[in-house]
C-alpha cells in the first residue's frame, strides 16, 4: 500500500499527508506482534527524535507545530518501515519477495517521471485540496504537498526548464529518490535470477535515464557516482567480477543516453539562467551565523527572514542545513551518526547484491547537505538499509554454518 499505490496517492493529492498515516498502519501491525528485534543503530534514532521533540520547545510560534510535527512523522515513518523491513527479511523464507514493494516505488518514479517529460505543464486541484480547509489549504508549504503537477519549471520565465518531479513536490526529491533507488533494483536482478519482474526491471533502467537525466540534478549525479566509486573500489579488493560487471553495465547505459540528452548543455543552461548556487549559499552562511546564538536545540524549524538572497526558508535547501538549524548541533551528529554506521554495517555484505545495496547510505551521506530528507526518501533509504541489515546477516550465518566442522558420528549431544 505503502510504495506500491504511490501513483494513486499522488493523483488523490495524498501522497505526503497520507504517508505517516500508512506508517501508523504498519506500526499497528507489529505491536500486535509484540516484541519486535530492532535492526543495528536504532538506538542512535531514537536518540536523534528524541532531540527532536525537545527542540519543540524553540518553535517560535503555535502555528509552526503543524509543520514542525509532520517532518517529526516522516522521521518516525522511516523508523517504523526500517523495523517492519528487516522483521519480515529476517523471518520470510523468500528474501527477495521483501525488496518487491521498493521495484514497484521504482516503477511509479519511471512511469510519472515519464509523464513529467510528456506533458511537463499537467496541474490540477486534488481531492485532497479540497477537502483541506481553505485557509490550510492555501499555505505555499500545504499546497505544494496536496496540489497535483507533473514537473518544476518557472512559470513567468518565456522559455521554461521543464524538470520532471512527480510524484514530489519538487524535482531535487525525485533526484534524490532514483539515487537511492537505482541500486535496490540493480540488487533485485541480482538476488532474483529469473521471472517476469526481473526482466522488466531490467527493461525499466534504460527508459528511467530520460527523466533522471532531464531533472538536472547535480546532486544526484554525484551521490551516485560517489556510490559507483565505493562498490568499484569494494569490487577490485574483494575480486568480485561480478560487481564489476554490472558496474560497467549501468555506466554504458548512463553513457549511451548522453549521445541523446545533452545534459552538460542543459545543466550549463539553468545554471547560467539561475542564481540557485548564490541562493544557497547566503542560506548556508546564516544558518552557521545563527545556529551559534542557539547551538544545543536549534530553533525548531525553519524561519523566512529578509537578510538573505534566496526567497527559501533558512534552515532548508539541505538536510544537513534543516537538521542543524532546527535541532541543533546534537541532532545533526546522530543524524550523520546513523547514515555512518549503516553504511559500516552493509559493508559487510558479502554477495553482489549485498555490495550494491550497501551504497545507499553512501548515496544519501553525499545528499544530506543538498536534498532534504524529512519526506518519503527517508523511508526509501531506510527501507534499503533494513534489507541490507537482514540480508548481510544472513550471508554471515550462512557462512558460519559452512565453516563448522561436522560433528563426528556417534557424538552425544548434551540436553
Amino acid at each position: 500500500m505503502m510504495f506500491g499505490l504511490v501513483p494513486l496517492w499522488w493523483a488523490l493529492g495524498a501522497f505526503y499527508l497520507g504517508w505517516p498515516m500508512l506508517g501508523a498502519l504498519l506500526l499497528a501491525l507489529l505491536l500486535t506482534r509484540g516484541r519486535v528485534p530492532l535492526p543495528p543503530t536504532s538506538g542512535i534514532w531514537l536518540l536523534f527524535l528524541a532531540i527532536v521533540v525537545v527542540s519543540a520547545t524553540q518553535l517560535p510560534s503555535p502555528a509552526s507545530l503543524l509543520t514542525f510535527a509532520l517532518r517529526l512523522a516522516f522521521y518516525l515513518t522511516a523508523l517504523v518501515v526500517a523495523v517492519y523491513v528487516y522483521v519480515a527479511a529476517r523471518e520470510r523464507a523468500d528474501l527477495v519477495a521483501v525488496l518487491t514493494p521498493l521495484c514497484a516505488f521504482w516503477f511509479a518514479l519511471v512511469v510519472l517521471g515519464w509523464l513529467g517529460v510528456l506533458v511537463p505543464r499537467l496541474g490540477m486541484t486534488t481531492p485532497m485540496e479540497v477537502l483541506l480547509p481553505g485557509g490550510v489549504a492555501r499555505t505555499p508549504f500545504i499546497r505544494d504537498m496536496v496540489h497535483l503537477r507533473t514537473a518544476e519549471y518557472s512559470e513567468r520565465s518565456l522559455n521554461p526548464i521543464y524538470r520532471p518531479a512527480a510524484p514530489f513536490s519538487y524535482t531535487n526529491n525525485y533526484g534524490s529518490a532514483y539515487a537511492m533507488t537505482l541500486p535496490c533494483v540493480v540488487a533485485y536482478t541480482m538476488l532474483r535470477r529469473r521471472g517476469l519482474l526481473r526482466w522488466v526491471l531490467l527493461a525499466s533502467l534504460p527508459l528511467s535515464l530520460a527523466p533522471a537525466f532531464l531533472t538536472l540534478n547535480r546532486a544526484m549525479f554525484l551521490s551516485l557516482g560517489a556510490g559507483l566509486a565505493v562498490l568499484g573500489v569494494r569490487a577490485s579488493l574483494r575480486g568480485n567480477v561480478r560487481v564489476a560487471a554490472s558496474i560497467v553495465g549501468v555506466v554504458v547505459i548512463g553513457a549511451l543516453a548522453t549521445l541523446f540528452i545533452p545534459i552538460t548543455d542543459l545543466i550549463s543552461k539553468r545554471v547560467d539562467s539561475s542564481d540557485t548556487n548564490t541562493d544557497r549559499l547566503s542560506l548556508y552562511t546564516e544558518v552557521i551565523r545563527r545556529v551559534q546564538d542557539s547551538p544545543w536545540l536549534g530553533y525548531g524549524a525553519p524561519v523566512n527572514v529578509d537578510t538573505v538572497s534566496a526567497a527559501a526558508p533558512i534552515g532548508t535547501q539541505g538536510q544537513l542545513w534543516m537538521v542543524l538549524f532546527s535541532h541543533g548541533v546534537p541532532a545533526l551528529v546522530c543524524f550523520l551518526a546513523w547514515f555512518v554506521a549503516a553504511a559500516v554495517i552493509c559493508a559487510r555484505a558479502t554477495s553482489a547484491a549485498g555490495q550494491w545495496l550497501a551504497v545507499v547510505p553512501v548515496v544519501c551521506l553525499v545528499q544530506v547537505p543538498f536534498y532534504g530528507m524529512a519526506n518519503q526518501n527517508l523511508s526509501v533509504a531506510f527501507f534499503a538499509v533494513a534489507f541490507a541489515m537482514a540480508l548481510a546477516e544472513r550471508e554471515r550465518l550462512t557462512s558460519t554454518q559452512r565453516s563448522r566442522p561436522p560433528r563426528p558420528a556417534g557424538t552425544a549431544v548434551p540436553a
